[in-house]
């Protein structure tokens, strides 16, 4: 009997010593999703490193998620110094988020984790795509919370890093330029300062208005919120009709409507009721501005950075209009926004200058 014993442990550990690394591990808190490999145990979370959760396949550069973590988009994201992002969602077994309004973040149980890449295509000198960060923003115990992960040169690992620091990237633009930018990875602080509403942690982007879009996944183009009540992350209570952003690029959309959702994406989450510039009188939510005086139509900057900026946004004249001359900028004690940031927009400079021309009376 004991040597039956004896044999029967030997096969457990063997079993366990051959398991695949992208297996779950076995009767632990991996579970999650139906079929999901996903390690994710709200006790010991944030893990030290980015492989430690499991969301990608074996090469973790390659961004391939493996069952239950689901890729999104918004419709207009924040500019983040022209890196270009890949974001996916991720739950645990039986956790249903729900709807709370067009223009409100949707109601996510504990256990969701956002993850989002911050890469750059052509990086010199090898032409190649190189991943510089990894956000998560995860609920646990009722609040959200924020994991930084910084990708090591050779791809292969991202480790926890809430420090801050900066990365020099030489890479060619989609039109064929090589651009520079010190990409600024955020600290702890940083990453408070924007995702803050009453002084506790919230996200920013997975609202209704920024999510009713198609999504081409492996399977095939759907609506994504309808992907999202499919696989069981939101309840089936969205109403069909949503008052939804459009993208800011796109010159087909009304000009107005463009320049809210731009505001609303880069702006609102810090000029809103209790954000960290609600002091000041503008309201970029697009839900606000609808009303252009929350946009700062003709309405006097309560700070003088220069007599020649008579207005928020001085209708037909961007160049006595705060709002231009703050996103036209790179000074950090002027620029807007604040963080997140280093270099001009330009395109999306050139859309605001548009807009403000085309506004029809001029301010007294």
């Amino acid at each position: 009997m004991k040597n039956v014993l004896l044999i029967l442990s030997l096969i457990v550990l063997a079993f366990v010593a051959c398991r695949r690394e992208d297996d779950p591990e076995p009767g632990g808190p991996s579970g999650g999703s139906t079929g999901s490999p996903v390690v994710f145990d709200p006790a010991l979370v944030p893990y030290p490193n980015l492989s430690d959760y499991n969301f990608f396949g074996s090469d973790m550069a390659a961004l391939q998620p493996v069952e239950g973590v689901i890729p999104y988009t918004v419709i207009t994201p924040l500019f983040s110094d022209y890196a270009k992002k890949s974001r996916f969602i991720w739950m645990p077994g039986g956790a249903t988020g729900t709807y709370s309004g067009d223009h409100h973040v949707l109601d996510f149980p504990n256990g969701t984790v956002f993850i989002k890449n911050f890469y750059y295509n052509n990086v010199a000198p090898a032409g190649e795509r190189r991943i510089i960060e990894t956000r998560l923003l995860f609920r646990k115990n009722g609040q959200w919370a924020f994991a930084e992960y910084v990708w090591n040169d050779a791809q292969t690992e991202a480790t926890l890093d809430m420090s801050g620091s900066f990365t020099p990237i030489s890479y060619t633009d989609d039109t064929g330029a090589l651009r520079f930018v010190n990409y600024r990875i955020p600290a702890q602080a940083e990453c408070f300062t924007c995702h803050k509403e009453n002084n506790v942690p919230v996200p920013i982007g997975p609202k209704p208005q920024n999510l009713n879009t198609a999504y081409p996944y492996s399977d095939g183009s759907m609506n994504q919120l309808q992907k999202w009540v499919e696989v069981g992350y939101l309840e089936n209570s969205v109403p069909g009709s949503i008052e939804t952003t459009v993208r800011w690029d796109d010159e087909t959309q009304d000009l107005t409507k463009r320049v809210r959702s731009y505001v609303d994406m880069n702006c609102a989450h810090c000029h809103a009721e209790d954000r960290h510039c609600d002091y000041r009188p503008m309201r970029f939510a697009y839900s606000e501005t609808v009303d252009p005086v929350n946009m700062g139509v003709c309405v006097e900057p309560h700070e003088q950075l220069s007599p020649t900026l008579t207005h928020i946004v001085s209708a037909g004249s961007p160049a006595r209009s705060m709002l231009y001359h703050r996103i036209n900028n790179t000074n950090e004690a002027e620029r807007m926004p604040l963080l997140g940031r280093t270099v001009i927009h330009t395109e999306a400079v050139d859309m605001m200058r548009e807009w403000i021309l085309s506004l029809p009376v001029p301010c007294e």
